[in-house]
């Protein structure tokens, strides 16, 4: 269970963190002293801490000096009056996550602390080579994932950018975080940008940051990626998408490792690794003038390509067994295993969405499942099986699919239901779509009434994927 730490003398602030995220599965512990806070910390090791820059035996900076020391990875959140702004914007130039403005918004913190928790599994969670006993890990025996894992092995220590290729699903942030954990910057943070999900008059000021009335609604100066993860390792995912002014700002940090904040004239400077991962083809991208050749060579010092699953079909019960019993110690449900028939249609199956969608259909198949065995009826239908029903009478359209869905994850307790469910919803219509086109995404993309880089986000984040043959010419 994740565990979050509230270091804030008024009582109701530390209650209110309570009611709203204790509901959410994370326990949350309160101090209101420095002293307090900092035992509390050796003795629970939070994830996440939330601090108040203001406290009865002192300022919450002198405090924050010693949790960096002791743990550099550690995301602390502070909480601010709006006097003392400048302090906790100080604080984030020496490490801090970000900071939080009294009065607090409900909204504002929730999104916020969402970043801070998957920043701390991001740094967190083991992505080592295999035959190492961790929890998470690179799976695989296959001559081309060894080969893969040897390269991470030698160009870990180095510190060299690398350019992380592959198909959508096949694994490219936990390259990124075995790079990193390997590295000799391991004890530094680490941070990962999603280059497709900031909207394009945004990335500057997420990755470099902007001064306050740099642009309308930059009611604040805010500290950016670059400059909070100094010292550490940064992941570039999506690079393709990009935007060209900002490739421009990035081949100067890594030529230089100079930046100014958007709005601002101070150069600052960083010193960060970059990891880049993309499942583009970027020198595609080069010759239609959507990236820059220069920046390509500069982030390929060394670039390492993740085999897809269909290339290494001998791993594939080995990843199959690792993500049920992942499932198993999350739910408590006792499933045992596959039926080889079921093992056997793994392996016949071509996975357009790589070792992600492995991992949905074996735990959608492990929410179906009425025994400790996985059987072949408990599989999505493009298995070439009826999926079992919970009532005879219940119709098999693919809403009736959904809505058993949502009654198993009920009944069962899950958490996340609205992503998955939209996330189901999303892959049966864009998939049928594409099939009604024969994977013209143009043609989809005007029955759909959304863009094109809309829709490949789409195929990524659910995915969906057509033939080779089929795609679009125009993609890219």
């Amino acid at each position: 269970m994740a565990k979050l730490l509230v270091i804030d003398d008024e009582t109701v602030i530390c209650q209110s963190f309570q009611w709203v995220f204790g509901p959410k599965g994370i326990e949350v512990l309160s101090a209101h002293t420095l002293e307090e806070g900092w035992r509390r910390t050796v003795e629970d090791r939070p994830d996440v801490i939330v601090l108040d820059l203001q406290l009865p035996d002192g300022s919450g900076l002198d405090l924050f000096q010693r949790l960096r020391e002791a743990d550099p990875k550690r995301p602390v959140v502070f909480i601010t009056a709006h006097g003392t702004t400048e302090t906790a914007i100080e604080a984030m130039k020496q490490g801090a996550f970000d900071y939080l403005t009294k009065p607090l918004e409900l909204e504002e913190v929730s999104r916020l602390l969402d970043r801070a928790f998957a920043a701390a599994r991001l740094m967190r969670e083991p992505a080592i080579l295999p035959n190492e006993q961790e929890t998470d890990q690179i799976v695989g025996r296959s001559k081309v994932i060894q080969e893969m894992c040897k390269q991470i092995g030698r160009i870990a220590p180095q510190d060299v950018n690398v350019l992380i290729l592959g198909e959508s699903g096949v694994g490219k942030e936990l390259v990124a975080r075995a790079i990193f954990q390997h590295s000799r910057r391991a004890d530094q943070p680490f941070l990962a940008i999603n280059c497709a999900a900031i909207p394009e008059n945004l990335v500057e000021s997420e990755l470099f940051g902007h001064e306050r009335g740099a642009f309308t609604g930059a009611t604040r100066q805010q500290i950016g990626k670059f400059e909070q993860a100094n010292g550490g390792t940064i992941l570039l995912d999506e690079i393709g998408d990009m935007p060209l002014s900002t490739q421009a700002k990035l081949l100067r940090i890594i030529q230089e490792q100079q930046f100014e904040r958007v709005g601002g004239r101070q150069t600052l400077i960083t010193h960060v690794r970059i990891l880049a991962a993309t499942n583009q083809d970027l020198e595609q991208l080069i010759a239609a003038g959507r990236f820059r050749a220069d920046l390509y060579y500069r982030l390929k010092d060394v670039p390492i390509r993740v085999p897809q699953l269909r290339n290494r079909t001998e791993d594939i019960p080995e990843l199959s067994h690792h993500f049920l019993f992942r499932f198993v110690r999350e739910t408590d449900r006792d499933l045992r295993g596959f039926a080889p028939s079921v093992i056997d249609l793994f392996q016949k199956y071509p996975w357009p969405g790589n070792v992600r969608e492995l991992r949905g259909v074996v735990r959608e198949a492990a929410v179906r499942a009425t025994g400790p065995l996985i059987l072949p009826e408990f599989l999505p239908i493009e298995f070439g099986h009826e999926p079992l029903r919970l009532h005879q009478d219940e119709p098999s359209s693919p809403m009736a699919g959904i809505e058993t869905s949502i009654d198993r994850m009920l009944s069962y307790g899950e958490r996340g239901i609205y992503g998955r469910i939209i996330g189901m919803v999303e892959r049966e219509l864009i998939g049928r779509v594409l099939r009604h086109t024969n994977g013209h995404q143009g043609h989809a993309c005007d029955l759909l009434g959304i863009d094109r880089k809309t829709l490949r986000k789409k195929m990524r984040d659910v995915t969906v994927d057509v033939d080779h043959d089929h795609r679009d010419s125009s993609e890219f």
